[in-house]
Order: structure tokens, then C-alpha cells, then sequence
């Protein structure tokens, strides 16, 4: 009787999903309640228990609704990026506010990290390559390595199965699957990962992790500056490194996950 009762509600729910997905851009709960003919406080009651699944995303600043992460897991990788980018901005640009370098929302794709963000100060570096869609293996960029290490071992080692999968650019950065770990468990150690010279030469950047529900790392933050060191020079920047850490844990929230949890992955095997 119970679980028939609630195929209704089952129903409700999922003309949800349907409605939002066949939206542009996120929409608001009237327009939800107006369009299947709900009640208000159905449709936020519905609402919510979406949102707290992970599969609706509520967009505070638009008081608006979009397709969470969890829905995105059903589809493609690339409609996952869209709420990703919507609640990630606000808090890109907070964070360029607190530390005035810039900021970046970087995704793994494969072993490569793709930009999807990249917030600037006013007078920002001109020759920072990390531009929106641009793809940089992954052991590079702070922001690559900080979702490897949240990574398991076994998935690190499928994405890094030979010294044929390490390209570097400026002759730094790991060049085998050993240098890799010994670096991403410096990074855990630390609670955030550096770089420094490996993506462009005089600069640096260091990076956490965004990670979903699950715990599972969706993204990574990242602060990038000028930064002249030959050779490096083993600094690792604790104060940007916490604004960044603030900006990473505060996306997490944002997506209903939490802050980042180190011990037991990848770095440690």
C-alpha cells in the first residue's frame, strides 16, 4: 500500500526532471508549479527532496532551479558542466577579490584537465594559457592533481598506465606513475597541491578539490600567480592555499557535498 502510494509523488518528481531538462537556463518554482499544474507547496516540497539527492540544483543568487549533478550522472559529461559553472562563478570571483590573482574551475576529462572557468583581477597576466576549454595534462596543474588525489589507486594507475601517458611542457612535473604519487601525496599531506613551473614558465598556482555528495572529487579550484624560482623552490604558499581551500569547500557546499577528506586513495598506495 505504501509503495503504491508513493508513485504518484514518483511521477511528480520526475515530470520535474523532464521540465528542467528541457529548459535553456535554470527556472524558478513557480514556473515549475505554473507548467505541471502543482500546487506551490508541492513543488517545493518536491523540490527539495530533489535537491537534497543531488538531482536539482538550487541557484540561491537567481532563486532558481537547474538539473543537479546527480541527473547529469545519467547523461552526458557535458550538460554536467552548466550548473557546475553557474554556482562556480560567484565564488571565483570572491576569491580573486580576497587574494587578486587568478582563479580557475578545472574538471578532469580523461587523464587531462579541462578549464571550464577562469576569473581575472583587473590587470590580469597575458600569458597565462589556461583559457576556458583549453585541456592540460592532468600531473601538470595543481587543480589536475587534486582530484587525483582523491582519486583510488587503481583508477590513477588506468589513467597513467605507461611513461607514454606523462607529457610535460617545461621539463618539471612528474614523468612516471612513482614521481606522480610521491607528489600527490605531498599534496594530502599538506591538505592542498602545488605547482610550480610545470604548466608556464614564472608562474605558479596552487589548488583544492570540489568534491559532490559522495565525496567523490567533480572539480578543483585553483589560484594561479607569478612566480620566478630556477630551480623550484619548494614553497608552497599556506596563506593563498587557504583562501583557495575556503573558495573549494565553499562550491562543495554549493553542490551538496562538503569539505574534502584526505587519507587512504591514491597517494597512499
Amino acid at each position: 500500500m505504501g509503495a503504491s502510494s508513493d508513485v504518484p509523488a514518483l511521477r511528480r518528481g520526475l515530470a520535474v526532471l523532464r521540465l528542467l531538462a528541457t529548459r535553456a537556463g535554470p527556472v524558478t518554482a513557480a514556473a515549475v508549479a505554473r507548467e505541471l499544474g502543482l500546487p506551490r507547496s508541492t513543488t517545493y516540497h518536491l523540490l527539495a527532496e530533489l535537491t537534497a539527492a543531488g538531482f536539482v540544483t538550487h541557484l540561491p543568487e537567481e532563486r532558481r532551479y537547474a538539473l543537479g549533478l546527480a541527473s547529469f550522472e545519467l547523461g552526458s559529461a557535458y550538460l554536467r558542466h552548466d550548473p557546475l559553472e553557474r554556482l562556480a562563478r560567484p565564488v571565483l570571483r570572491a576569491l580573486i577579490t580576497r587574494t587578486g590573482h587568478t582563479a580557475h574551475l578545472g574538471v578532469l576529462h580523461g587523464r587531462e584537465t579541462l578549464y571550464l572557468l577562469r576569473e581575472q583581477p583587473p590587470h590580469p597576466h597575458p600569458t597565462v594559457v589556461t583559457e576556458v576549454g583549453v585541456r592540460l595534462p592532468a600531473q601538470l596543474p595543481a587543480s589536475g592533481r587534486a582530484v587525483l588525489g582523491l582519486l583510488p589507486a587503481a583508477q590513477v594507475r588506468a589513467l597513467f598506465p605507461s611513461r607514454e601517458s606523462f607529457v610535460t611542457r617545461t621539463e618539471r612535473g612528474p614523468a612516471h606513475l612513482p614521481g606522480l604519487r610521491r607528489l600527490i601525496a605531498a599534496d594530502r599531506r599538506r591538505g592542498w597541491a602545488v605547482e610550480d613551473g610545470y604548466v608556464t614558465p614564472g608562474f605558479a598556482s596552487v589548488a583544492a578539490p570540489v568534491v559532490d555528495h559522495r565525496g567523490h572529487p567533480v572539480a578543483a579550484i585553483s589560484t594561479t600567480f607569478r612566480h620566478d624560482c630556477e630551480p623550484e623552490c619548494g614553497e608552497t604558499w599556506p596563506e593563498l592555499a587557504g583562501e583557495t581551500l575556503r573558495a573549494a569547500d565553499e562550491l562543495s557546499t554549493r553542490i551538496g557535498g562538503g569539505p574534502a577528506r584526505t587519507g587512504g586513495t591514491a597517494a597512499d598506495r
